[in-house]
């Protein structure tokens, strides 16, 4: 993620800023070049075409800016299908949830990953449920490019009992997100031609039965030397659930040494912006990553805190993610970002 500064008056801002604390003028974030604009006293940012604040801005505490023309959601707002209706009790955990959604948008923009949504694609095109199992079922996960997430993930106290109980060592709703977009882009990226041998070679076979798999893991656990070849416990279940972890941990990397680059704690060299492709490009990544991992998590234990990042990074791990990122690289594609529905 990028350093941003009001564009009236140069003060530091936060990605999720919808009003500068230092001069008072509202802003409004354009996906289109990643920056602030000011909105004016009319509603609308001076430039032309003139563009206003997206609609969930109340409900979502969303702070990006959309044509003036049409109903006025922004793109990451526009693609959730479903959500709490205003006033349910979940609404806090939607406005979380839709945080981080931009987050992942943003990222995705970055890297030049194609987003359609069902507009452009009917069938498959990448459409968001979050809701509140508060009243009924939900199960967090991907079918078909509908992503679900259970908006009880927002909760600190409900996120920290699973991630207990589960034996995780990391689980955020971003984490949510980069996961379950990553079995997106599986079909996106990898599910036929050179790229699926690859894969195949790589995760194995994505077509074996997931429900064995699943009856499997939650009975047997992970294979007891699972680190040598696996980034999570959670990766070993399944090739399609490799590849999902992976794929998040490709998003956590990249996005992480974007921040660190842009506030000068790595290269200017390690943005996301920049041309880091083939093998050379992921050496460096990775060559970027331990060294900043390691000081990371070494600040987090000095303030008490458990590590940053607590994973280890071994070299079947490495390929996998190799994968990602050429398969990433090779779809650099211009992204739809001023849709408003």
């Amino acid at each position: 993620m990028r350093d941003f500064a009001c564009p009236h008056c140069g003060q530091q801002l936060a990605f999720e800023n919808s009003k500068c604390l230092n001069c008072g003028n509202n802003l409004g974030f354009d996906l289109a070049d990643r920056q602030f604009a000011v909105v004016g006293p009319d509603g609308t940012t001076p430039a032309q075409p003139p563009r206003r604040v997206c609609d969930n801005l109340n409900v979502a505490a969303c702070n990006w800016l959309v044509p003036v023309e049409g109903t006025g959601l922004c793109r990451s707002c526009s693609l959730t299908r479903t959500r709490p209706a205003d006033g349910d009790a979940a609404m806090p955990q939607f406005a979380e949830a839709e945080a981080a959604k931009r987050r992942v948008i943003v990222e995705l923009v970055e890297l030049g990953l194609p987003i359609k949504d069902r507009t452009e694609d009917p069938d498959t095109g990448l459409v968001f449920d979050l809701l509140s199992s508060e009243h009924q079922q939900v199960m967090t996960g991907h079918d078909n490019g509908l992503i679900t997430l259970d908006l009880a993930e927002g909760d600190d106290v409900h996120r920290e009992q699973l991630r207990i109980s589960m034996s995780e060592p990391y689980r955020t709703l971003l984490g949510h997100f980069r996961h379950e977009i990553g079995h997106y882009f599986f079909f996106k990226l990898a599910e036929t031609g050179e790229p699926r041998q690859r894969f195949e070679e790589l995760f194995g076979d994505p077509d074996t039965s997931y429900q064995d798999a699943l009856d499997r893991h939650y009975s047997q656990g992970p294979p007891s030397d699972w680190e040598q070849d696996y980034v999570s416990s959670y990766a070993t279940m399944h090739p399609a659930e490799d590849w999902a972890e992976t794929f998040a941990h490709y998003l956590h990397i990249r996005d992480t040494l974007d921040t660190a680059a842009a506030f000068g704690m790595a290269p200017a060299g390690a943005a996301a912006t920049q041309p880091l492709v083939g093998d050379v490009g992921f050496d460096r990544i990775i060559a970027l990553w331990l060294p900043l991992s390691w000081s990371l998590n070494m600040i987090n234990r000095s303030m008490g805190h458990k590590d940053l990042y607590p994973f280890v990074l071994p070299p079947k791990v490495l390929d996998k993610m190799r994968l990602v990122h050429h398969l990433v690289a090779a779809s650099d594609t211009p992204a739809v970002v001023n849709a408003a529905v």
